[in-house]
């Protein structure tokens, strides 16, 4: 209805309340008195004390003249008021001793009373003054309870405080918009939210509380079964801002007040259940708990109109939430004050027990000592068994790395000897013609015809001809030998069997030797190609730096030979250089590369990626022995199917005392 119809209207039924109550409703009320003022001024201001309703329409006529009109409610901007003030107040002008009537327009989707008060400005002033104590002093208490228990939270870093100071900003949210302080000076431009804040804030505070009283009573721990209950009511408080946001929002506040209806005395019978339980928090919980009850019990009975609607139903509940804030605080002092008695007791717990350990440490001193004693000597008898043990590793990789050498070398050696052996029965043949002949010289007495027998019997031997073939059979016979006596030096060059001391050694002589006592067994599947800088003299042990190389050659030419197989393109680099003081021998192969997982173990002792009967597993493992006793390191960098390229580095001067000891 419009008012023009409202004031043709005979439809009106007189209200005998202080405070009209007009329930939960989805319909517009339009309610109408008379006003006269008495109170000495021209003005009169009809205020609504109840922030909570959503639209207002206000007209004041005096008989047919309208004399004020105002729209205001929580659906309205602040800024639009007639007065600026949490509640909303209308301003009429009317001349003392006069009247006039008054007609206001009520409509909200929450429960919907009316309490209309008549004020001068002075009056108003004076109500608002006292009304701004009473609240600065429930902000003070709130504030000083929130700052106290986020400082204990920072020291003692219990979450039981961080979730007790969020409670109180959110029951503290929740009183300030029931009293309309919030749409006034927290959010005046969000008439969306000023309408739903309340439920909003309701419900958020009931989840918080909840929270609190599980951490801070333990209620999983001590009542289990009931605390599996919470949850459900956190999916029924979800649904119910559903509906109130969502398009029921009757629906939505009905059910949200019968769940908290619900929720709260729940949340005081567990708190009860644990107290029982001997939790003297729970007490504490109970007491607070019990207070905020009582208040919200009367400000629910006051909407639904048990209880009148006066300034004790309005405050009753933040004074509650005030006196519970306290209470609590109180409790999460004294938890304070039982987990220091806990820790005191379990400190002197922890003492008794660390004197009666020290006691038996004492007397098991004695058994322990003689029996460090016998382990002792028979650590030392196992320790003296793996050296001759590893000992006996080391020469049995020597003498497999000597056997394959041996076979290279007896093959080498095989194809000089046979330029000699071949050789030899020729030149015997020869050399026994040329005898005979000088011997034919000697005997005969310079007669023209035993001249000519002789001439005869050389042409008949051929001695031209095997004259003319020493040369050849010397040369190859040479050869041989000087390609046998190369393949010995080598040999020599490699084992060096000078190693009981340091010696100045030329590391690219001894790379040179490897290769030539290798080269044999790598022939139909790899090549060997090298690129050895000038290197200076260097102080190592060569043999060992030899067998050092060695294991590095052989392995690039098994990485090989697994990847391009037998007549394969394979091809071994090897590198040297020096570089401030150091030497770097790098031998660089396109074989089959390693994983990062294989690589991560090469130098572990027996670890061995080949066959049974393939490998021992200490080849790389000596190596890095070898460069460690040089002060040197070696690396290693693979990529799987691209091949490896293993880099040992060694100073160029050896600290004779260090060497000498790792040696």
């Amino acid at each position: 209805m419009q008012v023009q119809d409202v004031l043709q209207s005979h439809s009106f039924v007189p209200s005998n309340a202080d405070v009209p109550n007009l329930g939960l409703t989805g319909s517009a009320f339009w309610v109408r008195f008379g006003v006269f003022n008495r109170t000495g001024s021209d003005e009169v201001l009809i205020e609504v004390s109840n922030p909570e309703t959503e639209s207002i329409e206000f007209y004041a006529f005096s008989g047919d003249h309208l004399l004020n009109t105002y729209s205001s409610g929580q659906m309205s901007a602040v800024g639009a008021r007639p007065l600026s003030d949490p509640n909303y107040v209308f301003p009429i002008k009317v001349a003392n001793g006069q009247g006039c009537t008054v007609y206001m327009r009520f409509s909200s989707t929450k429960q919907l009373q009316v309490p209309i008060r008549l004020s001068s400005r002075d009056q108003l002033v004076e109500a608002r003054s006292g009304q701004t104590k009473l609240i600065g002093g429930y902000i003070g208490i709130m504030l000083v309870m929130a700052i106290y228990n986020l400082f204990i939270f920072f020291s003692a870093r219990d979450k039981s405080y961080l979730i007790y100071v969020l409670y109180i900003a959110l029951v503290s949210l929740t009183q300030l918009t029931f009293l309309g302080i919030g749409q006034h000076s927290f959010w005046p431009g969000a008439e969306w939210f000023a309408g739903k804040a309340s439920i909003i804030f309701t419900i958020a505070t009931a989840i918080a509380a909840s929270e609190f009283m599980r951490s801070f009573i333990r209620t999983h721990e001590v009542a289990p079964k009931l605390d599996r209950i919470i949850p459900w009511f956190y999916g029924l408080f979800v649904v119910c801002l559903a509906l109130y946001l969502g398009g029921q929002p009757m629906v939505g506040y009905g059910l949200a007040q019968l769940s908290a209806g619900l929720f709260a005395p729940f949340m005081f019978a567990m708190a009860l259940v644990v107290w029982r339980r001997r939790s003297r928090q729970a007490g504490y919980f109970l007491i607070a708990w019990s207070v905020f009850l009582t208040g919200t019990m009367v400000f629910v009975l006051k909407d639904a109109g048990v209880l009148p609607y006066n300034a004790l139903t309005i405050y009753t509940m933040p004074l509650g939430s005030a006196i519970e804030g306290v209470l609590l605080s109180f409790g999460l002092a004294d938890r304070i004050n039982v987990l220091r008695r806990d820790k005191e007791r379990s400190q002197a717990e922890a003492l008794a027990a660390l004197m009666e350990n020290e006691r038996i440490i004492r007397d098991q001193n004695a058994i322990l000592e003689q029996k460090v004693t016998e382990r002792t000597h028979e650590l030392v008898e196992a320790n003296e068994e793996i050296k001759r043990t590893q000992v006996q590793l080391v020469n049995a990789e020597k003498m497999a790395g000597l056997g394959q050498l041996t076979a290279g070398i007896a093959h080498e050696i095989n194809n000089p000897i046979n330029f000699i052996i071949s050789n030899i029965p020729p030149l015997r043949r020869n050399l026994k013609d040329m005898v005979e002949v000088v011997g034919d010289f000697r005997s005969t007495k310079g007669a023209e015809a035993d001249m000519k027998s002789i001439h005869d019997k050389c042409d008949q031997l051929g001695l031209d001809e095997s004259i003319a073939e020493l040369d050849g059979m010397i040369a190859s016979i040479d050869e041989g030998a000087r390609r046998t006596a190369e393949i010995v030096q080598g040999l020599r060059n490699f084992s060096r069997l000078d190693e009981d001391s340091v010696k100045k050694a030329d590391i690219n002589e001894g790379i040179r030797s490897t290769i030539g006592l290798l080269s044999p067994q790598v022939r139909g599947h790899a090549v060997f190609n090298t690129a050895l800088a000038d290197l200076p003299m260097a102080e190592c042990h060569p043999g060992k730096l030899n067998q050092a190389v060695m294991n590095l050659l052989t392995n690039a030419a098994q990485a090989i030979r697994a990847k391009h197989g037998e007549g394969g393109e394979g091809v071994v680099s090897i590198r040297s250089w020096h570089e401030s003081g150091m030497i770097t021998i790098a031998v660089q192969d396109n074989g089959c590369g390693m994983e990062e997982a294989t690589k991560a173990r090469i130098f572990e002792p027996f670890f061995t990626t080949k066959g049974v009967g393939e490998g021992t597993g200490l080849g790389l493992s000596i190596t890095y022995s070898i460069v460690q006793k040089h002060n040197g390191s070696i690396a290693v960098e693979s990529v799987p199917g691209g091949g490896s390229e293993f880099r040992i580095t060694i100073p160029v001067t050896q600290q004779q005392e260090d060497i000498a000891l790792r040696a």
